[in-house]
């Protein structure tokens, strides 16, 4: 049997800490559990250790971020399968189980996420991994139970396993071995995608990535960076491009990039007459930061990436101008 552990990335967490720690500690039996912070300057680090003594605490020297916050304190994780959990999510009663039966099952499998609900509405799948991860032609990300603003009520339509193409950071599982050979996450993304690029790497290196329906939990969502913040639509929008220029197989790139730059001039437009300027801004500081360091990502390109990533060209054409809401229908009509 594989030894797991459970981490959880803190910075100035104490609210949430106290609110879904107990949940981790009571429903995670065999498992090590971690909380690494972030160099916090709440009281976080002392509650814990007050309150849980049976958790261990790892202390990173600064707020180095989600990425490479955990890539540093994962180096002093000693079990087999690493469980990113983030500190806004309730895990529920037999959540770890039906996962490590994956990873047992199939030595092939390195990524794994169960299905992520919404804590406020909680017959709703939540924005942030939903059902498992896909993303289309251009870099866009969208997820089974999820479409943009479009997020459906489970009704036992995603209770299935599966495989995916990314899982998501909020509760994402991966061996460790895995984890390290691909060189951990991209610290450079600092936070936001970064989850993305390594199950693409995964994907490269033909690793699987699984969803498992019979395993859930609830999240949150937007407890460290709120939707609607600036700061999360420059991240995303940089991290995405970056992600891309890793990944895109060359043959493809020019005609690729090019469609995608033309979304980004529609998505800032949009922006425009919804009256945020900041996140226009957001959007012309992220490409300024893709063609700074377009070079720097190249060099990052693993040696063969000839795979074919995606299975629909694009995902805003199917949302916007096909009136595609739902990912069954969108997926069966786009293949």
């Amino acid at each position: 049997m594989k030894s797991i552990a459970v981490v959880i990335l803190n910075w100035n967490g104490k609210q949430l800490l106290e609110q879904f720690l107990p949940f981790v500690i009571r429903y995670s039996d065999g498992a090590a559990i971690y909380v690494a912070d972030n160099a916090s300057t709440d009281d976080s680090v002392t509650f814990v250790a007050s309150a849980f003594p049976e958790v261990k605490i790892i202390r990173n020297s600064k707020n180095y971020g989600f990425a490479k916050g955990y890539n540093e304190c994962l180096k002093e994780v000693e079990e087999d399968i690493y469980v990113l959990l983030n500190s806004d999510v309730e895990v529920t009663e037999n959540w770890l189980e039906p996962l490590l039966g994956l990873f047992e099952s199939d030595e092939e499998i390195a990524i794994a996420q169960p299905k992520i609900l919404d804590y406020y509405n909680r017959s709703h799948f939540e924005y942030a991994g939903a059902a498992g991860g896909f993303i289309d032609k251009y870099g866009f990300p969208f997820c089974r139970g999820r479409i943009f603003e479009t997020i459906e009520q489970d009704m036992g339509q995603y209770d299935d396993d599966a495989d995916i193409f990314w899982a998501s950071g909020a509760c994402f599982f991966i061996r460790k071995k895995v984890f390290w050979e691909l060189g951990g996450f991209d610290e450079d993304f600092f936070a936001h995608q970064e989850e993305i690029d390594l199950c693409w790497r995964a994907f490269n290196t033909n690793y699987k990535v699984r969803y498992c329906g019979k395993s859930h939990i609830f999240h949150m969502g937007g407890a460290t960076l709120a939707t609607s913040s600036p700061r999360k639509t420059y991240l995303n929008f940089r991290n995405s491009l970056w992600m891309m220029v890793k990944n895109v197989p060359a043959k493809q790139a020019f005609a690729t990039f090019f469609v995608r730059l033309a979304f980004d001039g529609a998505a800032a437009f949009r922006f425009l007459t919804q009256g945020k300027l900041n996140h226009i801004w957001a959007i012309l500081k992220a490409h300024y930061y893709f063609y700074l360091k377009i070079f720097y990502f190249i060099n990052k390109r693993q040696s063969k990436q000839y795979k074919n990533y995606y299975k629909i060209k694009s995902i805003i054409w199917l949302y916007y101008a096909k009136n595609g809401k739902l990912f069954a229908s969108i997926f069966n009509n786009s293949l």
